[in-house]
């Protein structure tokens, strides 16, 4: 994707405009990922646009039919194949297959590449962070039957500060989209696959629970964004986070 013109920015509010401005400053992590095979890399696209002066993310819910989790929310992506050329490539070719996004759209710009994350699975996933200023491309978005159920998007600022969301329509408690306690927000600190212990964060939206590797990820991004920490305790005592610590343990592991 083209690099982002300063005139762009000019179309978002003030606030906002500081906001991307540090997204884009994060710039482009690159990691040696030579260790990890290619089947076991991935990318997701965190695409964030403006609505009525709030930054928010597009999100799915995954379909039932899916055999790996099934029915959860995510962000568009995949597993990077031997073709591509890159984690972005892999990102937009992913959101392109899951959502109809469009690929080489001129409305859409490269903000940053975050440092890799681990999935449950042990998957090495690089989040790309990506801004829309068309917000008209969202309306030719179809979700791909095979794939995806549900698009939705979240507030970037409630993954630090979960009230923000209150002003949105949120599934009712009790409903299918939420089991759960009437909360906006809940940790739960348990083993997580290989990790002696791994802090849950799930946040209640206008679609299904956003928790797991996907809450990790966009709570990074709006930590950089924001230039806050959460108003919650990110992580368990004792755990292990960040590329650096994470891929270490693993090869420790593996070993």
């Amino acid at each position: 994707m083209q690099p982002l013109p300063i005139a762009i920015l000019q179309g978002l509010t003030e606030e906002n405009r500081i906001y991307i401005s540090r997204l884009l400053q994060h710039g482009f992590a690159s990691p040696d990922l030579s260790p990890h095979p290619i089947n076991r890399r991935a990318s997701v696209l965190a695409l964030i646009y403006e609505q009525e002066g709030t930054l928010r993310v597009l999100l799915t819910t995954r379909s039932k039919q899916l055999r790996t989790h099934a029915g959860q929310t995510a962000l568009p992506g995949g597993r990077v194949d031997a073709v591509d050329r890159d984690v972005v490539e892999a990102a937009f070719r992913e959101a392109n297959e899951e959502v109809a996004l469009p690929l080489n759209c001129p409305s859409i710009y490269t903000l940053c590449v975050l440092e890799p994350f681990f999935s449950l699975h042990m998957l090495v996933v690089t989040p790309v962070i990506a801004l829309l200023t068309d917000n008209s491309v969202l309306d030719k978005l179809k979700a791909s039957e095979d794939e995806v159920s549900r698009i939705f998007s979240h507030p970037l600022k409630a993954f630090l500060d979960p009230s923000v969301v209150k002003y949105d329509a949120l599934a009712p408690p009790g409903s299918q989209d939420w089991i759960y306690e009437p909360e906006l927000h809940h940790t739960s600190d348990s083993a997580h696959g290989k990790l002696k212990v791994y802090r849950n964060h799930r946040f209640r939206s206008v679609g299904s629970p956003i928790k797991g590797l996907t809450s990790d990820i966009l709570i990074k991004v709006a930590e950089i964004a924001y230039e806050q920490t959460p108003q919650y305790e990110r992580y368990a005592p004792g755990q292990i986070y960040g590329y650096d610590a994470l891929a270490k343990f693993v090869e420790t592991v593996a070993s």
